[in-house]
């Protein structure tokens, strides 16, 4: 075939179309995004059977495409790499019950925090579920890993987690496709206990993991992704994991003069690992990300050969690996072409002109901040997290998703009072449902602000899970239905907004407000399309 130019994103998403797929489910969560909306373009407007809807959230979306698999077929599972978190209960299990149909896990790491909260390697999963793992240094790589990796699923029996990092998911190069397979039929695993994890099954399942960990070992000394390439200076050996290999590259333009092993598949390919040591007097590690291969590598080898990297302040501890820093930790330098003029400085990201969090922002600010000065307000993730910054300085906290209304009704139990929640319409049904119950089920004194601009905004403007379902989610989850009060954001309604919020604050117990506009870009977009 041809081929296309293609995100990252698109051509991982491409290669499981094209390797039979039967359904994808994800969580919007910036790099990953791109994936699930791509697979949703080429086939909208079709009879398609395959799954593309998203999911409530990353567990949800795990537990379904392990679902799938049970039936036979092959399922994609698409996350940021915070999502792991959430969706681990599930993964780590799915380690020990394997798969029937292949299942591809993606988890899109943030080096840097483009637009995350931390910088977690998702590679310490996959290790720690002991399940096969794929990192691709290009996007050609990207594709032909995920084409073949449903396969890799079904041989070893087991979900391969595909690590990708966000210069690699959001940037273009030329992909050459392979041919289309069609979709696996219904099929049954031959164990019918497989799936059953009580801990007499769970056990014998375990064991079995633990087993074919040397076949995995084997597979990997055995990739096309794991290569040993020899050089003339022997006084370092580099290793270069996913990426991290076109950094190197960059600096050698005619090829490296020292050995380099690059590593795309893991676990660790302990033969090449072996050869690289024994030949070189050093060994540098370069991986965008934490240094999950430079702490295995002393245990690993079981001799004490120097290995340079992150731990050792040869590169920086913390940030993404670029060219530059990956020529500086080889002592060559780089030349810089272009500065950033004086003039220019860092502008930081705002909420749009006529979105309606700053209407509620506003309204919530006037209030607390005269009448209630020991107030505090726990936020969430979302576009309402830059209540953060100026002209608002509204929120007090923004740790996970979800964790305003928990954290709120912790403080609240503490006796602070008010104790206020901000979460919007999507990270409420994400994870926030839960911690409302709690609140619910211990009468807490918190007033929880659900803001809803009806879709998922801060990632484009993906279906919300709750969009037209709020109100009903709240009251079933117990609710009183005369402290559920909706309003709409707007400066006309803003006296209603702000006696709205005073008498909600001033009831002893749980109470919900739902400023409700649609956010002012889908708005936009709408209208665009409908020209």
């Amino acid at each position: 075939m041809d081929k296309q130019l293609l995100l990252g994103d698109e051509a991982i998403a491409q290669a499981a179309l094209d390797a039979g797929l039967s359904g994808v489910y994800a969580y919007p969560g910036t790099p990953s995004t791109e994936i699930t909306e791509y697979i949703q373009a080429v086939l909208k407007n079709t009879d398609s059977n395959i799954h593309r809807n998203w999911c409530a959230n990353e567990k949800t979306a795990m537990e379904a495409a392990l679902g799938m698999s049970f039936v036979g077929k092959r399922a994609l599972v698409c996350m940021k790499h915070v999502g792991m978190n959430v969706a681990a209960d599930c993964f780590i299990n799915a380690g020990v019950t394997g798969v029937n149909g292949g299942v591809i896990v993606v988890a899109a790491d943030d080096p840097s925090m483009h637009s995350s909260q931390n910088e977690q390697d998702s590679r310490f999963y996959g290790d720690f579920s002991l399940v096969p793992m794929l990192e691709p240094s290009n996007q050609q790589e990207a594709y032909d890993m995920v084409y073949s990796g449903f396969e890799l699923s079904e041989k070893t029996g087991e979900p391969v987690l595909l690590r990708i990092v966000t210069r690699l998911a959001h940037s273009r190069a030329g992909v050459e496709r392979k041919a289309v397979r069609a979709q696996n039929e219904i099929s049954f695993s031959k164990d019918p206990r497989q799936f059953i994890l009580l801990p007499g099954n769970a056990r014998k399942r375990y064991k079995a993991l633990l087993a074919l960990q040397s076949e995995l070992i084997a597979a990997s000394e055995n990739s096309i992704y794991n290569t040993l390439t020899d050089g003339p200076n022997k006084k370092l050996g580099i290793i270069a994991c996913g990426i991290a290999y076109n950094y190197l590259m960059e600096n050698y333009p005619d090829g490296c003069e020292h050995p380099v092993l690059k590593i795309g598949q893991y676990p660790l390919p302990k033969k090449q690992l072996a050869q690289l040591a024994e030949s070189c007097d050093e060994i540098l590690v370069l991986e965008d990300g934490q240094p999950f291969v430079e702490r295995q590598l002393k245990g690993y080898l079981g001799i004490g050969v120097k290995v340079k990297g992150r731990l050792d302040g040869t590169l920086s501890t913390d940030g993404e690996l670029t060219p530059d820093s990956v020529a500086k930790a080889l002592g060559k330098s780089s030349s810089v072409f272009f500065t950033t003029p004086a003039v220019v400085e860092m502008r930081p990201p705002a909420l749009c002109d006529g979105c309606s969090h700053r209407d509620m922002y506003n309204a919530l600010n006037e209030v607390l901040n005269q009448e209630y000065p020991q107030h505090k307000v726990f936020s969430d993730i979302g576009c309402y997290t830059l209540g953060a910054n100026a002209p608002f300085n509204a929120i007090n906290s923004c740790v996970d998703m979800g964790a305003s209304i928990t954290m709120a009704k912790g403080a609240a139990d503490g006796g602070l009072y008010p104790s206020v929640a901000v979460i919007g319409d999507s990270t409420f049904t994400h994870s926030g449902m839960t911690g409302l119950l709690d609140c619910v089920n211990e009468k807490s004194n918190v007033t929880v602000v659900i803001s809803d601009n009806e879709t998922t905004a801060m990632t484009g403007g993906q279906d919300s899970a709750g969009t037209g379902r709020i109100e009903a989610i709240c009251m079933g989850l117990g609710v009183e239905p005369e402290h559920i009060r909706v309003v709409v954001p707007l400066k006309k309604n803003f006296d209603e907004m702000k006696q709205i919020i005073r008498d909600e604050i001033n009831y002893k117990g749980v109470s919900v407000i739902i400023p409700r506009r649609e956010c002012v870009q889908t708005l936009s977009r709408k209208k665009k399309n409908s020209k």
